[in-house]
C-alpha cells in the first residue's frame, strides 16, 4: 500500500482539452445554433444525458490545430468497440453510483442515508477496479486515454484508493454482520439481541415440500418494496443501534471522514467521456444507414474548404428514422475562391447546402468526425449567419431596413478568419436592389478576406468575380417540378429569379397544380 504524494502521479488532466490547454471560461450557445439547426442536434445529443451537462462542450468550437487533433485521437479510440464498451460499462457505475447519493440525499432517516451513502462508495470501488483492469487490457494509442490510464492505475494502486475500499468493506460486513430478535405481541414490538436461536426456515420447507405438485399457479400477491421506511421499521431500526452502537458509530464516522471520496480527476474523466460517446451514439445511427464520416484535416493557416459526400447533420437526424434518401454534395474552395454562391430554384437543396457549411466547420472545431468521406476546413475565429426573419415591429423598422441593419453588424464584427453563411439575403427586395445591396455586401465580404457561402435569386452575383464559385439546386431535366437536391459547381442558369418570382405568385408548376388540378 503506497501513500506517495499526488505531485508523483502521472500528469492528467482531461480528455477533451490537451494539458496545458486553459478548459476554464463561459460557454454560451454561439448565435448562429438555431440558424444551422444545430440547437436541434444539440437537443439530440444531450437527450437523456441531462446529468452531464454536455451544452457547454458542444457550443465552444476550438481554435488550436494541436488541440483538435488531441480529441480526434481519443475519439477514435473511443470508435473501437471493446474500449467503448469498457468505458460505457464504467460510465454505468458512476451512474448508478450518483443514483444512490441522490437517493440517500432524499431519505429523512440518518441511519438508511448513512447505508444509502456507503453502498455508493462501493459502486464507485468497485467500477474504478475493474475500469483500472479492463483498460489496462485495451490498445488505446491517444495521450488523452493513455494519460487517463495511467493516472487510474497509480490512483487505484495508492494507498488512499486501497485504504477506502478496505474502510468500505469493513464498514458494511460490520452492519451486514449484525443479527437481532424481533418478537411481536399484539401491538407491541420487542427487539433484542440474537442468542443463536433456532432458524426454522429450513425445516419448515422441508415439512411443505411433500405436497409440491410441479409447477403450479403463484397465488401470491407482489408487495412494493419504498424506499422509505415507515415508522415500524425506523423504530426497530433505532433499538438494533442502540443495541451494536459501535458498529453503528464505526459508520456515521465513516461516513463524514470520507464525505469528498470521489476523485475531481475521475469525475471530470465521467463527465467528458459522454461527449464523445453521445456523439459516436448519434452518428452511429447515421453510419447504419450508410452514412459516411471522416476525420477533417485542420488548418489556421491555409483557406479554403473541401468536402465530399457531405450532408446536414440536423436533416439526416430526421430522415434517418424515417428510412429517407439523405443527399450528400460535393464542393471546395481554393486559392483565392472564397464565397460559394447558390442560385437555383426553391426547396432545391440550397439553404440545406448553407447550413452543412456552417456545420461543417463548428463540428471540426469541436474536434469531432464530420459528415462525408472527405473534409478539410479551415478553423474560423468565429461563425456569422444571416437567415431570413420575421420582422419585429419593436424595432420599428421594414423587413429590408432590418435585414440591412443585421448583414452591417455582421460586417463590423468579421474579420479574415471569419465563416459567413448568409441565406436567401434581401428577398424582401427588388431584383435590382438586390442586385446593388448583394454586390456591395459580396464586395466587403471579400475586402475583409472572410469566406463563407451566400445564397440568393440573383443569378449576377455568382459571376461577380475569381473569389466568387457558382453553386446549383439542381432539378430533373424531365420534370422540372422535381428536384434532386444536388448543388453542384456550374455557372448560373439565369432561372433563379424567373423561379422566385414564380413562386411568390405561385405559378410554379406545384403551385398551378394545387389551384387547377391536375
Amino acid at each position: 500500500m503506497r501513500f506517495e504524494p499526488r505531485s508523483a502521479w502521472p500528469r492528467f488532466e482531461s480528455v477533451l482539452f490537451d494539458p496545458g490547454q486553459d478548459s476554464r471560461g463561459v460557454f454560451e450557445q454561439p448565435d448562429y445554433f438555431v440558424d444551422l439547426n444545430l440547437d436541434q442536434v444539440l437537443q439530440s445529443l444531450t437527450a437523456g444525458r441531462e446529468e452531464y451537462d454536455l451544452a457547454p462542450f458542444f457550443s465552444a468550437p476550438l481554435r488550436d490545430v494541436a488541440a483538435i487533433r488531441y480529441r480526434q485521437a481519443v475519439l477514435c479510440d473511443l470508435e473501437r468497440p471493446p474500449v467503448f464498451a469498457v468505458v460505457a460499462e464504467f460510465a454505468d457505475g458512476m451512474r448508478r453510483m450518483r443514483a444512490h447519493l441522490e437517493q440517500a440525499e432524499k431519505l429523512r432517516n440518518e441511519f438508511q442515508r448513512q447505508s444509502w451513502f456507503v453502498d455508493a462508495v462501493e459502486i464507485y470501488c468497485a467500477a474504478l477496479r475493474s475500469f483500472a483492469e479492463e483498460l489496462v487490457q485495451c490498445e488505446v494509442s491517444s495521450r488523452g486515454l493513455q494519460g487517463l490510464r495511467d493516472y487510474l492505475a497509480e490512483y487505484v494502486d495508492s494507498g488512499l484508493f486501497a485504504s477506502l475500499a478496505v474502510e468500505t468493506e469493513a464498514v458494511k460486513r460490520a452492519i451486514t454482520g449484525i443479527r437481532y430478535r424481533v418478537k411481536i405481541q399484539g401491538l407491541r414490538v420487542t427487539v433484542s439481541r440474537y442468542a443463536g436461536d433456532t432458524d426454522h426456515s429450513e425445516r419448515v420447507l422441508e415439512t411443505f415440500a411433500r405436497f409440491r405438485q410441479g409447477a403450479v399457479r403463484s397465488y401470491l400477491a407482489r408487495l412494493t418494496d419504498f424506499v422509505e421506511m415507515n415508522q415500524v421499521e425506523e423504530r426497530i431500526l433505532d433499538c438494533v443501534a442502540r443495541l451494536h452502537p459501535d458498529e453503528f458509530a464505526q459508520r456515521a464516522e465513516y461516513c463524514e471522514r470520507h464525505r469528498d471520496y470521489l476523485d475531481a480527476t475521475i469525475a471530470r474523466f465521467d463527465r467528458e467521456v459522454q461527449f464523445y460517446m453521445a456523439y459516436l451514439e448519434l452518428i452511429g445511427r447515421m453510419r447504419e444507414a450508410h452514412l459516411p464520416f471522416c476525420y477533417p484535416s485542420v488548418s489556421t493557416e491555409t483557406k479554403g474548404m473541401v468536402a465530399v459526400g457531405t450532408f446536414d447533420i440536423a436533416l439526416a437526424n430526421k430522415l434517418v428514422p424515417e428510412h429517407r434518401e439523405v443527399v450528400g454534395n460535393d464542393f471546395h474552395l481554393e486559392g483565392p475562391e472564397r464565397i460559394f454562391v447558390v442560385s437555383g430554384p426553391n426547396n432545391g437543396g440550397k439553404t440545406t447546402f448553407a447550413r452543412t457549411v456552417g456545420q461543417l466547420h463548428h463540428l471540426a472545431g469541436l474536434g469531432l468526425m464530420v459528415p462525408g468521406r472527405e473534409a478539410r476546413v479551415f478553423l474560423p475565429d468565429r461563425i456569422y449567419t444571416h437567415f431570413e426573419k420575421e420582422e419585429d415591429i419593436e424595432t420599428l423598422r421594414g423587413k429590408f431596413e432590418d435585414e440591412l441593419v443585421r448583414v452591417h453588424a455582421i460586417l463590423e464584427q468579421a474579420t479574415p478568419n471569419s465563416v459567413l453563411v448568409m441565406n436567401e439575403s434581401f428577398n424582401s427586395t427588388t431584383l435590382n436592389d438586390a442586385l446593388f445591396v448583394g454586390a456591395a455586401v459580396i464586395n466587403r465580404i471579400l475586402e475583409i478576406d472572410a469566406f463563407g457561402v451566400y445564397v440568393t435569386f440573383v443569378d449576377e452575383l455568382a459571376s461577380l468575380s475569381e473569389a466568387t464559385v457558382s453553386m446549383v439546386s439542381q432539378i430533373v431535366p424531365q420534370n422540372p417540378a422535381e428536384r434532386t437536391f444536388k448543388v453542384l459547381r456550374k455557372p448560373a442558369d439565369g432561372l433563379a429569379y424567373a423561379w422566385a418570382i414564380a413562386e411568390k405568385h405561385r405559378l410554379t408548376y406545384d403551385r398551378l397544380v394545387e389551384r387547377i388540378g391536375p
